[in-house]
């Protein structure tokens, strides 16, 4: 057993290797709407559950709705896709950059207006401050990695590992002294947690306590990418 155990992990990560090599990466279309936007709500379950406060179909209907927009950090704009080799979406991420996200809020609510109507926006704007108090806006110096996910079929085959090394082997988003690369996760998501560190991602210092509004199960890190 522990001659074999080691060649059946040899052999794991030869089939893993070849199912990402058979991957395409590319910024994401309006088109890729719908099957991004299930994507993107399971990249914050919890989150969007407290700031949507709306059964899970509104949820993808917006971010679909919002995602086929040129602006906002929801936009297919910010995002890039891995796909297979049948063009079905495998992971996605947003990159937000910190030099173009000063209209965001403005332009989020424009949209939950549009979607939701004057009635229930004005409570997802609230929440919305809660979490943002968590989950800050990136600086200007900054370029947040954000909508993490991958289909559910595809998890633990590298598949977003390759999409991230693919963004930043294009030069899509720059480290360094001069441009911070930062994402967030949540405390008890230890198995993100996990693969952020390998992908080179090291835990920012907590500089503020959390809200006492925010449930305590959305409490985040912040980290950085140190390569």
């Amino acid at each position: 057993m522990y001659v074999i155990e080691p060649e059946r992990a040899e052999k794991g990560a030869l089939h893993r290797g070849c199912e990402t090599a058979m991957l395409r990466f590319r910024d994401a279309r309006p088109e890729d709407a719908q099957a991004c936007a299930p994507l993107i709500f399971a990249s914050g379950v919890r989150e969007f559950r407290f700031f949507f406060g709306e059964p899970v179909g509104s949820c993808f209907d917006f971010l679909a709705f919002a995602f086929a927009s040129k602006f906002g950090r929801f936009s297919y704009r910010r995002h890039r896709v891995a796909v297979t080799q049948d063009d079905r979406i495998a992971a996605v991420l947003a990159l937000q950059d910190g030099h173009k996200t000063w209209l965001d809020d403005p332009h989020i609510a424009l949209m939950l207006t549009m979607f939701f109507g004057l009635r229930r926006t004005p409570r997802m704007l609230l929440r919305g401050l809660v979490l943002e108090s968590e989950l800050p806006a990136p600086k200007s110096s900054q370029t947040l990695i954000a909508h993490c996910a991958t289909r559910h079929t595809m998890r633990g085959k590298g598949v977003f590992s390759a999409l991230f090394m693919d963004t930043v082997s294009a030069g899509l988003i720059a480290g360094g002294d001069k441009r911070q690369i930062v994402l967030d996760v949540l405390v008890s998501n230890t198995r993100a947690y996990d693969l952020y560190r390998r992908l080179g991602f090291v835990e920012l210092p907590r500089r503020t306590a959390a809200s006492p509004r925010l449930p305590h199960e959305l409490e985040s890190v912040r980290m950085q990418f140190r390569g």
